[in-house]
């Protein structure tokens, strides 16, 4: 199997990428979550259905192996990000591509979509579209009653428990889920700093809701979420709604449904990447 891995320059960043597949088979662009997380885990659960594209899968800017860049907030928007991905395309000489996004990485996936043609079509995969609704259900996490202010929300959990508690209790509907997450994570040895995350948070991520601009695309998109996936469900099916795309909940998965049912997920992943691909194939 082709691969091929390296830093490629955009911009002021610079990216570690990973390039696998058959270079002329449909190209599939993996955007991870976080922000600031990076794309090892995805690789690691998700390429056996991959094996009909070309994807590529890189650590966004500042992230995971990709270079470090200062904490300056003006290097971190979702404007950034989205450019960095067309960039990413041009240099490996990727025309027109399709997206597959997770979590924190579904709110690119939606703006490359909603912007610019050369995007075929996205798999949203836990999408995380509006940041007020999820720190409410932070809030809960901590047990608390959810403010009106989502900054508010997310501060007064903080005081009651550390950020992975609180996403833990969300994400993982078992114990044994969070384990052999934790297991493929701290495998990979990567250790991204933290900056994402601050400059994020000082450029006003937690109030924003992206749901306001949702609308539906004439190029295919789909929804894959886990039932129990605290951090996107049930919101996700608001998001389905708006997009008017196909959304498949797989019953009794978190965050990673791969991991927690990965029959369930194979059957309906598989499926949703189906319908990406009937376009092009037409």
């Amino acid at each position: 199997m082709r691969e091929e891995i390296g830093y490629i320059p955009v911009g002021e960043a610079e990216l570690y990428v990973e390039d696998v597949g058959e270079e002329h088979a449909p190209a599939l662009i993996v955007l991870h979550g976080g922000p600031g997380g990076n794309a090892y885990a995805l690789r690691e659960g998700l390429q056996e259905y991959l094996e009909d594209f070309r994807v590529i899968y890189f650590d966004q800017r500042g992230s995971g192996r990709s270079l470090e860049l200062p904490q300056d907030p003006r290097l971190f928007t979702v404007d950034a990000l989205v450019e960095d991905t067309l960039a990413l395309a041009e240099a490996l000489g990727i025309e027109r591509f399709h997206l597959l996004a997770h979590g924190f990485g579904a709110l690119v996936a939606l703006e490359l979509l909603r912007r610019y043609p050369e995007v075929d079509g996205a798999l949203l995969l836990a999408p995380w579209v509006s940041f007020p609704w999820l720190s409410a259900r932070l809030a809960e996490a901590a047990g608390l009653e959810p403010l009106g202010d989502p900054e508010e929300n997310l501060r007064a959990a903080l005081q009651k428990a550390e950020p992975k508690a609180l996403f833990d209790r969300l994400m993982f509907p078992t114990p044994h889920g969070r384990l052999e997450y934790e297991w493929v994570a701290e495998g990979s040895g990567i250790l991204g700093p933290d900056t994402p995350a601050l400059a994020f948070w000082h450029n006003g991520l937690w109030r924003l809701d992206y749901t306001p601009y949702l609308a539906p695309s004439r190029r295919p998109v789909a929804v894959v979420v886990g039932e129990k996936d605290g951090t996107s469900y049930p919101y996700a099916e608001e998001v389905a709604e708006r997009l008017r795309a196909p959304i498949r909940v797989v019953p009794e998965a978190g965050h990673y449904p791969w991991i927690d049912q990965p029959e369930a997920f194979g059957e309906v992943f598989r499926e949703s990447l189906e319908g990406l691909l009937v376009p092009w194939r037409v």
